[in-house]
């Protein structure tokens, strides 16, 4: 089976945590409005999802993938069905559940990350809302940020298998959310997290660690990862990154 991914194609966004889950199963799928129709033909798609009242478990917004005759929508939902099926999550009820619970807790992470620069919500542009996203940005970075470091290290320290990845003894797809997670506040605030970083030795050995998995190092200097840019979930303002 061939996986169908639709997601906008000039942003990494949420669909990079599916991209980077699938590319280290080492399945096959298109990332369809990149690869193959467009970002015009993949909306219309999207929205023939979302509007079909054929379709009796409608998604709400994009990542999508299509599996077979499924459509599962949710990054963490998308990561759930992927872990299980192609060894990216532990065999046992407990360990799969403890990796979707890391991986719920990176998307409560994500929507922060989002909300420093559109703290008034996506229906405004950016330079609408400047002084919010100013305020909002210098209480994420000096107080969010830090915990949701905090919390990791802790949790990579705390693995019984002592194994530098934060489910067990091997790689998961949290790893790679991790990962992800690293390589994108990097971009949006390396100056924030240029002070920080001395304190969260075992993330960033993971974030390391991670990089140097054969096929995401591959995948990480191919094409096919798009460049961080300012019209996705990570966003570099200088202004803000202070």
């Amino acid at each position: 089976m061939t996986y169908e991914l639709y997601y906008w194609p000039g942003i990494q966004g949420r669909g990079e945590f599916v991209r980077l889950a699938l590319e280290e199963a080492g399945v096959p799928y298109v990332d369809v409005a990149k690869d193959k129709s467009g970002e015009e033909a993949a909306s219309k798609m999207l929205l023939t999802f979302m509007s079909d009242p054929g379709l009796p478990h409608p998604p709400f917004a994009p990542p999508v993938l299509k599996a077979g005759g499924l459509l599962i929508a949710q990054t963490a939902n998308i990561l759930l069905y992927l872990g299980a099926r192609h060894g990216l999550a532990p065999d046992d009820e407990a360990g799969r559940l403890w990796a979707h619970q890391l991986q719920l807790t990176i998307t409560d992470w994500v929507v922060e990350v989002h909300d420093t620069h559109h703290p008034l919500g996506p229906t405004e542009y950016y330079v609408d809302q400047k002084p919010e996203a100013r305020k909002r940005t210098q209480l994420f970075l000096q107080h969010r940020l830090p915990k949701y470091l905090s919390y990791f290290e802790k949790v990579l320290k705390r693995n019984p298998a002592a194994s530098g990845f934060l489910v067990g003894a091997a790689l998961t797809y949290a790893d790679l959310s991790l990962f992800q997670m690293i390589a994108g506040l990097r971009y949006a605030f390396p100056r924030a997290m240029r002070k920080l970083e001395s304190q969260f030795s075992a993330v960033l050995a993971l974030h390391t660690r991670v990089s140097q998995q054969p096929r995401i190092a591959a995948y990480l200097a191919s094409p096919r990862r798009i460049p961080f840019n300012e019209d996705g979930l990570f966003r570099h303002y200088p202004e803000l990154d202070k």
